[in-house]
């Protein structure tokens, strides 16, 4: 049996928009490794925080909710992802900006984010796993081969909120989208536990004026630098 240790590992972490998700998909792809989005499974205990009328400062209750959450991270038939939570498909509500919020604000509690410390290292199967978040780095895989930290500057990253939330017929003010990136910046880089940071061992890249093709280009030659083929 392969001990967890032995299975490679490749982190990408930063703060929201600058497209960590879309990396850590493409790397998976890639390398057929597997993957974590470890900010789904803070937005599957807000949702199911939200469903029992727990609010996010009641951290205690939340993280003895997140022991006995069943998750499950799969595909439809047509290879669109499809996320459940105690059998529910929760897919559409996981991206709301609501869920994202409270997500935001149970993430600052110690207690929250050891109760899905272990969830999250499980993930690390062969062949291999590439993991995405704002602590992957710096506290879950502090072993891993390779360590990205992605960046943008805010308006940047609103500008692409903005068209994400268009594409779903919802109208946003890119102002009001800066002050709340902000806003979860700060708490994300100020929390007790686990603040936003880029590991001291991590290569950054920022994303502000690359295309995803030219940002692909970059990690593909870290890739092979890294023994990655």
């Amino acid at each position: 049996m392969t001990e967890p240790v032995a299975i490679p590992v490749i982190t990408v972490d930063g703060p929201g928009g600058v497209g960590k998700g879309t990396v850590a998909r493409w790397i998976s792809k890639r390398l057929m490794f597997n993957r974590l989005d470890s900010g789904a499974l803070y937005r599957l205990a807000a949702i199911a925080a939200l469903d029992r009328g727990i609010g996010p400062d009641a951290a205690d209750r939340i993280a003895a909710l997140c022991h006995g959450l069943s998750i499950n991270f799969g595909e439809d038939a047509d290879g669109h992802e499809r996320i459940t939570l105690d059998s529910i498909d929760v897919t559409q509500r996981l991206r709301l900006e609501a869920t994202g919020e409270v997500a935001s604000h149970l993430s600052v509690w110690p207690a929250v984010r050891n109760a899905l410390l272990q969830r999250q290292r499980n993930f690390r199967q062969r062949p291999g796993l590439v993991a995405d978040g704002r602590d992957m780095g710096t506290v879950v895989f502090t072993d891993a081969r390779l360590k990205l930290f992605l960046d943008a500057d805010v308006r940047a990253r609103a500008l692409r909120r903005q068209r994400q939330l268009s594409e779903s017929g919802i109208a946003a003010r890119i102002d009001d989208l800066c002050v709340q990136i902000a806003a979860r910046d700060a708490r994300d880089r100020n929390r007790i536990v686990a603040p936003l940071r880029a590991a001291n061992d991590a290569i950054t890249i920022d994303t502000s004026n690359l295309s995803v093709a030219e940002v692909e280009e970059r990690v593909e030659t870290l890739l092979a630098v890294h023994g990655f083929t």
